[in-house]
C-alpha cells in the first residue's frame, strides 16, 4: 500500500494587515485559509505525498473559495462536509522586535463546532490510508468536535493505521466544559505519535521540563527527556514523542531545534539548531514540522535522526515564507540539512 496521510480539523480564514500593520491600523487585510490540520496535509503534499484533509465547512461561496485554496497545494478535499452556518475567522498581526505577534479568534459558531459523530464516514476515509493526524486544536472548539474526533482516532486504529497528534494547547478555545487533561487523555492513549512545543504537555497534563524558562527563551534538549519520559509513561501505546524548542530572543529573531524521544530504547535525539533571524512568519512553524516529520518518517523508513532533522530544517524554512503553508522543496530542504546556510542567490 502507497502512503497516504489524513488530518482531520477546522480551516478557517486567515486575514493579517500588510506588512508590520497593526490590526487598529490596517484599512485593507491579506486573506488565506489556514489551520492546523491543513497546514500538516499541505506539508505533506508538498513533498509529493498523498494528503487529504477532512473538516466541515459552510455550503457558500466562502467554503468554495477555501476548498479552491486548499486544492492548489495537491491536498484531497473530497471528503469535506459541507454544512453549519459559517467558516472562522482569525486575525494574525505580525510582530517585530520586542513586540509579539498577536492572534484575535473569530469561530464561535464555526461549522466544525457543531459537526457530531456520524457525520463523516471514516471507513471510507481511511481507505487506502496509512497515516491519521489530529491536533489538540479540534477538541477544544466544543464537545461535537471531541467526540468526532475520538470517533475518527478509533476508526483509524481499527483500521490499523499509524496515529500521531499534536498537543497544540489553545487556552482562548477550551470553554465549552471539559477540561483539557480529561479529553486530550481519552484521545492521545489511542496515539502512536505524540508531538507538542516547549510547553504543551505542561499546559495540558500538568508535565513540566525542569530548569527551563519559555518565557525568556531558557530550552535545552536535555531537559525535556523527563517530559518524554512522562509523556510515555502515561499513554504506553505510544512509541516516539517529538517537542519542538523555540528560544525567543525576539518576535524577530529565534533559534529552532527539536527533539525526538524513541520509547523502546529510551534514546533522546537532538537536532541541529538554527539561528532564525529576521522571521518572515511563524505561525504554521509547529504544524510545518509535524508534516515534514510524517513525511520523513514515512519516506526514510523510520531512520529516526534523519527524519527528525529533516523535520527541523524543512520548519525552519517556514519561518521564511509567508503565511501558514510551508512551501519549499526537498532539495532546499537537504541542502539546509547539509549545513548551508548562507543563504547565497542561486542562479
Amino acid at each position: 500500500m502507497s502512503n497516504k496521510v489524513v488530518t482531520f480539523g477546522e480551516v478557517m480564514m486567515r486575514l493579517n494587515p500588510p506588512g508590520f500593520l497593526r490590526i487598529a491600523q490596517t484599512r485593507s487585510f491579506d486573506a488565506t485559509y489556514a489551520g492546523g490540520e491543513v497546514n500538516v496535509a499541505i506539508a505533506v503534499s508538498n513533498f509529493g505525498m498523498p494528503a487529504a484533509f477532512v473538516t466541515r465547512i459552510p455550503d457558500n461561496e466562502v467554503g468554495d473559495g477555501c476548498i479552491n485554496y486548499i486544492r492548489q497545494f495537491g491536498v484531497d478535499t473530497g471528503h469535506t462536509i459541507r454544512g453549519g452556518d459559517r467558516l472562522g475567522i482569525y486575525f494574525v498581526e505580525t510582530g517585530a522586535s520586542q513586540r509579539g505577534n498577536k492572534v484575535i479568534y473569530d469561530r464561535t459558531g464555526s461549522s466544525i463546532a457543531s459537526i457530531a459523530p456520524g457525520m463523516i464516514n471514516w471507513a471510507n476515509v481511511f481507505n487506502g490510508a496509512n497515516w491519521f493526524h489530529w491536533t489538540g486544536i479540534t477538541p477544544a472548539i466544543s464537545k461535537g468536535a471531541a467526540d468526532a474526533c475520538l470517533e475518527a482516532v478509533k476508526k483509524a486504529k481499527e483500521m490499523v493505521l499509524t496515529v500521531s497528534c499534536d498537543l497544540n494547547y489553545r487556552a482562548k478555545l477550551w470553554k465549552w466544559g471539559e477540561t483539557p487533561e480529561k479529553v486530550m487523555s481519552e484521545l492521545v492513549k489511542h496515539c502512536d505519535i505524540v508531538i507538542g512545543n516547549e510547553e504543551d504537555a505542561e499546559k495540558i497534563f500538568g508535565i513540566k521540563a525542569q530548569s527551563v524558562d519559555v518565557e525568556k527563551g531558557n530550552v535545552g534538549a536535555e531537559e525535556y527527556r523527563y517530559v518524554c519520559e512522562k509523556l510515555a509513561e502515561k499513554f504506553p501505546n505510544v512509541k516516539l514523542v517529538g517537542i519542538t524548542l523555540r528560544e525567543s530572543i525576539s518576535a524577530s529573531h529565534n533559534k529552532w531545534s527539536a527533539v525526538l524521544y524513541d520509547v523502546k530504547s529510551k534514546s533522546l535525539l537532538s537536532s541541529p539548531s538554527y539561528d532564525i533571524l529576521p522571521i518572515v512568519d511563524r505561525v504554521g512553524g509547529g504544524d510545518s514540522f509535524s508534516g515534514s516529520l510524517i513525511y520523513a518518517l514515512l519516506t526514510y523508513n523510520w531512520d529516526l535522526q534523519k527524519s527528525l532533522n529533516f523535520a527541523v530544517a524543512a520548519s525552519c524554512i517556514k519561518h521564511t515564507i509567508y503565511g501558514d503553508a510551508l512551501i519549499t522543496r526537498i532539495d532546499e530542504v537537504e541542502k539546509l540539512m547539509k549545513g548551508v546556510t548562507s543563504g547565497r542567490i542561486s542562479r
